[in-house]
């Protein structure tokens, strides 16, 4: 018999904490109650799940996923994030794969290292991840007279009515993920 325990496979054998087991829980109760999404959930499962605050009384769900299992997630993602935010009422989720990153070598004798594998590829494919369906159109870094950086992304303007709102979640996550502020807006339309 299948159990939510099922869902969630966590790296080199580690037991999942009880707010895994409870995303695990409704990915499962949503697999067995859900018609749609029944086929598409059958053979998915995540790696951790997390519970951040992003402002005062906002909070947000980070679900890792393995990455490859990242497409199937896509194809269902817009679906999946609208049932679990019904089942966490009032907390956003954002769906990211897991990545690794490799140090540098930095002996004479190193193996190349993959661009896939690079903390700038990785923070990149986390920005896709974050954002996933809108696209980026845009990239600014912006240098502060205090010398910090702040990264503006701008994305498609035409998925503003399904993620205004979760603007803010966006960038309080990837602060939480990697440390870098980010900003996400939209370009200023022209008018003709």
């Amino acid at each position: 018999m299948f159990t939510a325990r099922k869902k969630i496979q966590k790296e080199r054998g580690l037991e999942p904490d009880e707010f895994e087991e409870n995303v695990a829980q409704a990915l499962f109760d949503l697999e067995a109650t859900n018609q749609e999404l029944k086929v598409d959930l059958r053979d998915l499962f995540i790696n951790s799940a997390k519970e951040i605050d992003i402002s005062t009384g906002r909070k947000a769900i980070i679900i890792q996923v393995p990455f490859r299992l990242l497409k199937a997630f896509h194809k269902i993602q817009q679906r999946l994030v609208r049932e679990l935010e019904k089942k966490f009422s009032g907390k956003d989720v954002v769906v990211v794969a897991n990545r690794r990153i490799m140090k540098p070598q930095t002996t004479g004798l190193s193996n190349a290292r993959p661009r896939s594998r690079t903390l700038t590829a990785v923070h990149t494919a986390l920005l896709e991840d974050l954002v996933y369906p809108t696209e980026i159109v845009g990239k600014r870094t912006r240098y502060r007279t205090d010398g910090s950086k702040v990264l503006k992304v701008y994305l498609d303007p035409k998925e503003r009515n399904t993620t205004e709102y979760k603007l803010e979640t966006f960038g309080g996550v990837y602060k939480k993920l990697t440390g870098k502020e980010v900003v996400f807006e939209y370009p200023v339309q022209e008018a003709s």
